[in-house]
């Protein structure tokens, strides 16, 4: 009787932290969830409704005017197709560098490779806002102000050197075996690097797609410095040009943060496993 009493008190201790566990979970995701909700909650009532006190947390009217008026008075679609260009501009110049940055440390032998590496992970302590203005001399004098293609070089600049150890770390798990059996088969080392060790590092290159296509895509200080032309802005930029002296208009600023956040939201979910893959290569050595 005793026995069974105590295994009776012991589960309902296990159910007990189970159900505190999973409450403190979903209690965090509603925590970080709720300023989404908010979000489209209020790109989707009237602004009278959101600026009542206290707010609804249901909206009680549906209407898409902040949509329409965006779109009509803003050219939001232009912001997102010079943001998609400049990101996958980015993404490619960080793809074709990283691929050969980390064969490079990985796969050859060269003296000062170590202080390399170190070298590459000592430039992300370096903060954006400390070379902007040199950058920005240095694109004036060249002539590449207002140009997708020269701010994708500052962005790929910038996210290269992590992009590199991401990739490492997916040449690591390859067994050093298998590049050179691919060089005793006749191939350059440039051409083992593109027929073996890129399809077997497949998740690690999504990673690095993924990481500098969201930097570019977040990426606001170099974008307002060195592109001032309406015509080419990204999202990030034109998000910030619809606040004006006298008037913050909120709902269709909701709006625009609506549409600048849902494309790398459906981005990420689409090769979610893929990034998952790549980012944890390199944890055990095969």
């Amino acid at each position: 009787m005793a026995a069974s009493s105590t295994a009776a008190v012991h589960k309902l201790r296990r159910l007990g932290k189970g159900v505190a566990f999973y409450a403190l979970i979903l209690g965090f995701c509603a925590a970080v969830l709720f300023p989404v909700y908010w979000m489209i909650v209020n790109s989707i009532q009237p602004l009278s409704h959101g600026m009542q006190f206290p707010p609804p947390l249901i909206p009680k009217e549906i209407s898409f005017l902040p949509f329409i008026t965006l779109f009509e008075n803003f050219p939001v679609a232009r912001w997102l197709v010079n943001s998609l260009l400049l990101a996958g501009m980015t993404t490619l110049i960080v793809l074709a560098l990283a691929v050969l940055g980390s064969f490079a440390m990985t796969f050859l032998r060269w003296r000062g490779k170590a202080a390399f590496g170190l070298l590459l992970l000592m430039t992300q302590m370096l903060p954006e806002a400390l070379v902007v203005i040199p950058v920005y001399a240095m694109y004036r004098n060249l002539g590449l102000s207002d140009s997708l293609p020269a701010l994708s070089l500052v962005d790929a600049a910038f996210i290269l050197p992590i992009c590199i150890w991401i990739l490492k770390n997916s040449f690591d798990s390859i067994a050093e075996e298998i590049y050179e059996a691919a060089l005793i088969d006749g191939c350059s080392p440039l051409g083992a690097l593109v027929r073996t060790l890129l399809p077997l590092s497949a998740p690690g290159l999504v990673a690095i797609s993924v990481v500098s296509f969201f930097y570019a895509w977040n990426e606001y200080l170099f974008a307002v410095t060195l592109v001032t032309s309406p015509d080419i802005r990204p999202v990030a930029v034109g998000l910030a040009s619809l606040k004006v002296m006298l008037d913050t208009p909120i709902d269709r600023v909701l709006a625009a943060a609506l549409f600048f956040s849902i494309f790398p939201v459906i981005f990420y979910l689409l090769i979610q496993r893929y990034i998952v893959a790549g980012l944890s290569a390199g944890a055990v050595k095969g």
